[in-house]
């Protein structure tokens, strides 16, 4: 069982590290199919392994300054209120609800990753060698403030719910709203993660079992496998990952539908 942990968390951590995101798309199947965990408690699990992955790999982009501090803090603000919002709700929700939106999201997230790559070069203030322009950014968050706060609470109650980090909502949300490089995007992405994911996990805990030994073994693993993502981001095509990635998911949305829904 452990070995497919370190397996299941590798593989995790890799993806993470990668995308900014689909860590919990991941975990949770894993802990579910490989490691035989309660769904609910899977659910919860994967929530807490993320959000420590996320901590240490959204610190290390924070280092490099990939990570856009005002905008993680309002993003991640209502993102942990609608989080801890949605982890309430998810207690309550019959467990073949939470799946088939589970696996509605996963079958979204297959979407974006197979669709050509659309996003825009990012605007003047942040092109350059002198980095980005304080004030023109200052402006472009105020003016959408509102919809930046409301993506955040949407995108929470997605997380607590289903148990998702919702990464792959995040980058696109970040990058149309905000008009950030998509670097700064991910590393952006991994410390809204972050805090949602802890949000949640807090929701949960007290109302389903958890299994701390493997959730400690997985988390070990997940966050080495994290670091290998981003290292074998900059050696590959992302047209090809993101092409692979989202092949993966629909085989494993296709598998929850069928084994746990259908």
């Amino acid at each position: 069982m452990i070995i497919i942990a370190i397996f299941a968390g590798a593989i995790t951590g890799i993806v993470l590290g990668l995308f900014g995101s689909g860590g919990s798309i991941i975990a949770m199947p894993a802990l579910m199919y490989l490691l035989n965990v309660e769904a609910k408690s899977a659910i919860a699990m994967s929530l807490g392994i993320v959000a420590v992955t996320a901590t240490i790999s959204g610190w290390d982009n924070w280092r490099r300054g990939n990570v856009d501090v005002k905008i993680a803090a309002v993003f991640g603000l209502f993102g942990v209120i609608g989080t801890y919002g949605g982890a309430r709700l998810g207690v309550l929700t019959p467990v073949a609800v939470q799946l088939t939106l589970f696996a509605l999201i996963m079958y979204a997230a297959a979407w974006k990753m197979l669709r050509k790559n659309q996003i825009k070069p990012a605007p003047a203030q942040f092109a350059g060698a002198g980095g980005p322009n304080l004030a023109a950014e200052d402006e472009a968050i105020t003016a959408h403030m509102g919809h930046i706060a409301v993506h955040g609470i949407g995108v929470g109650i997605l997380t607590g719910l289903v148990g998702v980090g919702g990464g792959f909502l995040i980058v696109p949300a970040l990058v149309l709203l905000s008009g950030i490089p998509m670097k700064i995007a991910v590393g952006t992405s991994l410390a809204i993660v972050a805090a949602k994911s802890y949000s949640g996990f807090a929701g949960y805990m007290g109302a389903v079992p958890i299994d701390w030994t493997i959730m400690l073994s997985f988390t070990t693993v997940t966050v080495m496998g994290s670091f290998a993502g981003t290292r074998i981001a900059h050696r590959f095509s992302q047209e090809a990952l993101k092409k692979w990635f989202g092949i993966f998911l629909i085989f494993v949305a296709t598998y929850i539908m069928i084994k746990s829904v259908i």
